[in-house]
């Protein structure tokens, strides 16, 4: 019996010192798992790590590639807004030039102009006299006057142009004293644009025009009366436009 209980007792050594064995054989095993782990751990960490600086770099590559696309486009606007500005700048320049030499020349221009002016008023029919020689007398004070700028002399000298021009297309009527027969009478006349210039007596009696070749009123026969009258009528809007029978002038060429 002492010797059948001695054996379990040396199986029970035998088996744990073969488990201590083993174990002193597997746990440099088990160690050297653990510290592969932890070092998959730490290079998962790094891998995760990485690619989210990697993730980060991306888009901040994104990012800047667009802020670049964008500064390029702007640019290419730039640059065509300053070959444009600078293009403008040539034509201001070439304008200011040209302006500078028309400054120049405006002077004398308005001065043959108003000069013109004041020919074609002392060659032309006798009306409205005094208002046409006032309006000739203003121009030519403001291009006297040194405070006027050439560009404004001009302007004055171009109003009464065109004033004078319209009368050549209008039909006018106004009350004047003039000299008939060596006496001076009020007539009512007749100024059809530049074609005729007729009077009339308020009673009618006397009916004439003006003759530019001898420069003088002219008596006109009776057949001349009722268009006469019917001619003030019209101007006077007091009838509907037609047709009149007057004496016209056959133009002259002047130098």
């Amino acid at each position: 019996m002492k010797r059948l209980s001695t054996f379990p007792l040396i199986m029970v050594a035998t088996l744990l010192g073969s488990t201590l064995v083993f174990s002193d054989q597997i746990q440099p095993l088990l160690d050297i798992g653990e510290e592969r782990q932890k070092s998959e751990q730490a290079s998962q960490t790094k891998i995760d790590s990485m690619d989210d600086d990697t993730s980060l770099i991306v888009n901040e590559y994104k990012t800047v590639s667009k802020q670049i696309e964008g500064l390029r486009v702007y640019n290419a606007q730039m640059r065509m807004q300053i070959e444009r500005q600078e293009a403008r700048l040539k034509e201001i320049d070439k304008t200011m030039k040209e302006a500078q030499v028309m400054q120049r020349q405006i002077p004398p221009f308005t001065r043959r102009l108003l000069a013109g002016i004041e020919k074609s008023i002392e060659l032309d029919m006798p009306f409205h006299l005094a208002e046409r020689k006032e309006r000739v007398a203003f121009a030519k004070a403001a291009i006297d006057n040194p405070t006027v700028s050439p560009a404004e002399g001009l302007r004055q000298v171009l109003e009464t142009f065109n004033v004078e021009m319209e009368y050549g297309r209008k039909l006018d009527n106004y009350k004047d004293t003039i000299e008939i027969e060596g006496q001076q009478r009020e007539v009512n006349v007749l100024r059809v644009g530049r074609l005729a210039l007729v009077y009339q007596s308020a009673d009618e009696s006397l009916t004439g025009a003006w003759d530019n070749n001898i420069d003088e009123w002219v008596a006109l026969d009776s057949s001349y009366r009722n268009p006469t009258r019917k001619g003030l009528r019209i101007a006077n809007k007091l009838a509907t436009v037609d047709m009149l029978e007057l004496p016209i002038q056959n133009p002259e060429a002047v130098q």
